[in-house]
């Protein structure tokens, strides 16, 4: 009987711990870094004013991300996502990056859930890709280098939702311009979003894109995937609503829980 008391209690205390656990990171102070842009007579915003960006930490550690006057900064340990605190279906999202590491990894996914898959520890939706251009030399296999097209800005959407690529490389898009800059450099990104359809400007030129993505409103999630990676200057720009249904909209995440 003692023994039955004693794994029950155990028990029960492992439980308190993980609630403990959980509620902690669940309070985790957002993260404020970048602001809104109002466009004026066109962004759909009842202030008028431009606010502060809030982000909040999805799965990775406390001290992932942190900020370093006007730098987000990301360890890249462990791998995972920070998401913005609210939706976005129609918008402009300018970005600017910069690896500090040989072969880099890192990117920003669009109309995201939020949610991240078990296995993967990254979310679904339309991944942005960030990659430092080493990438292709430190993944050579058997003498063979990777398709150089995985370090200059691909598009392509994960965890089920499907696109269809401006630029085809299988069912991921590629730029159609090698213009990414390497570790060391700041790389700027110009990303639009509406209805769907992705343009993508690297370093000042539109080079990039896809449309018909099944799922067309959601989260923007920073990326956090093995390597530092800083971040500055991010801004987003709200547009116009369109027409889209709740199977095509990720669902809205109320507290700790996914809802529609």
């Amino acid at each position: 009987m003692k023994y039955f008391q004693n794994v029950f209690i155990n028990q029960i205390i492992m439980l308190m711990l993980f609630a403990v656990s959980v509620n902690s990171h669940a309070q985790q102070s957002p993260i404020i870094f970048g602001k809104t842009v109002i466009l004026k007579d066109v962004t759909p915003v009842a202030s008028g004013k431009s606010v502060s960006l809030k982000w909040i930490n999805v799965n990775t550690a406390e001290d992932t991300w942190s900020k370093r006057k006007n730098i987000l900064v990301c360890t890249g340990k462990p791998i995972g996502v920070m998401r913005s605190e609210k939706q976005y279906e129609n918008f402009i999202l300018h970005i600017e990056w910069m690896h500090t590491e040989p072969g880099g990894n890192s990117g920003v996914f669009v109309w995201s859930d939020a949610n991240p898959a078990e296995k993967s520890r990254l979310p679904n939706g339309v991944e942005v890709q960030m990659l430092e251009l080493d990438w292709v030399k430190i993944n050579t296999k058997d003498g063979v280098e990777p398709p150089i097209a995985y370090v200059h800005g691909e598009l392509f959407g994960v965890g089920g939702v499907k696109t269809i690529p401006d630029n085809p490389r299988g069912t991921r898009s590629k730029s159609i311009e090698n213009r990414c800059r390497g570790k060391g450099e700041w790389n700027y990104y110009d990303v639009i979003c509406v209805d769907g359809v992705i343009k993508l400007s690297v370093n000042g030129k539109f080079v990039n894109g896809i449309s018909q993505s099944t799922q067309k409103k959601g989260y923007i999630c920073l990326e956090s995937e093995g390597a530092e990676i800083h971040f500055r200057n991010i801004k987003i720009t709200e547009l116009p609503v369109g027409v889209t249904s709740n199977e095509q909209s990720a669902p809205v995440i109320s507290g700790n829980i996914n809802m529609k």
